[in-house]
């Protein structure tokens, strides 16, 4: 056997077992839910071997069709204020210098070394009626009687925020510290003001992060039922929840994965977008 076949076998040995994860942990669940989707329930328990579209029917339903509504509201309004608090953060975190970086970056780390359903829970200490919140309005003369914020679709949306912040925060600063300082520099140089440098130059530049951190973000929101169940009760309903009842109440396998086909589609359609969107702005950049 030659020197180069040798190296070749040894490559393909050592890539072996990812591959072999890769077809039995992902590969092969996505396939049996999908074709998990077109069976039919069985009248006790399991599914049949009967194919069938009424799954994905059903999804049409307008009760169902809410909730897909409801849980891409709260995707897009929770993607946006996690741009908002998490742009700038990443920005500025990126333009800090020696300490002051690596204390800010430990303090973005630190809630991950927490189980996320403990600092959930911390949530209800803060927003239940007569909380640490509501004791704090009503300290500083801003309410009069206690609020009930807890169980409610702000509460939910302040969770999503919560969890999901460090990723779009995290997305931005890797993106802006690799960016090349010497051109904001130069484009305030021709007299162009900080606000249009920053539009021309540096949003430009950073755009990529932020657009990482939308996927990062935008995606798990649309499935993580386990903040709407804690934090909203059964009074926020999203497509994750839905999925979980099907699985463990209704036992309706074949729905709860229909449920998930049209869910991993949707979530598919925003990467492909995202691709999109960013080879664009590579094919700009090279133009």
């Amino acid at each position: 056997m030659s020197k180069g076949k040798k190296k070749s076998a040894a490559a393909w040995l050592m890539a072996a077992p990812l591959y072999i994860f890769t077809l039995v942990f992902v590969l092969g669940p996505l396939v049996y839910m999908l074709v998990l989707s077109f069976l039919q329930r069985a009248e006790v328990w399991g599914v049949t071997s009967q194919v069938t579209l009424d799954n994905y029917k059903n999804i049409l339903t307008p009760v169902y069709l809410r909730t897909f509504a409801e849980s891409f509201r709260l995707a897009v309004t929770s993607t946006l204020l996690i741009a908002l608090i998490g742009y700038p953060f990443g920005y500025f975190m990126a333009k800090l210098r020696g300490g002051w970086k690596r204390a800010a970056m430990l303090g973005l780390m630190i809630p991950f070394w927490t189980s996320s359903l403990i600092r959930l829970y911390g949530w209800i200490v803060i927003l239940r009626s007569g909380g640490t919140l509501d004791k704090a309005l009503m300290a500083l003369g801003l309410t009069q009687r206690p609020l009930k914020l807890l169980y409610t679709y702000p509460a939910v949306l302040v969770g999503m925020v919560y969890a999901l912040v460090p990723f779009m925060i995290l997305a931005v600063y890797s993106s802006a510290e690799k960016m090349d300082w010497s051109l904001v520099e130069a484009a305030r140089d021709l007299g162009a003001s900080a606000p249009r440098a920053f539009f021309t130059i540096t949003f430009k530049l950073t755009l990529p992060g932020l657009l990482s951190g939308v996927i990062l973000t935008f995606i798990p929101s649309m499935g993580l039922f386990f903040i709407a169940d804690i934090l909203g009760g059964n009074k926020v309903v999203l497509v994750g929840s839905l999925i979980q009842d099907q699985l463990n109440q209704a036992h309706n396998w074949p729905f709860a994965a229909a449920l998930s086909v049209v869910l991993m589609a949707l979530t598919s359609l925003m990467i492909w977008f995202y691709r999109r969107v960013t080879h664009v702005k590579e094919l700009e950049g090279i133009l």
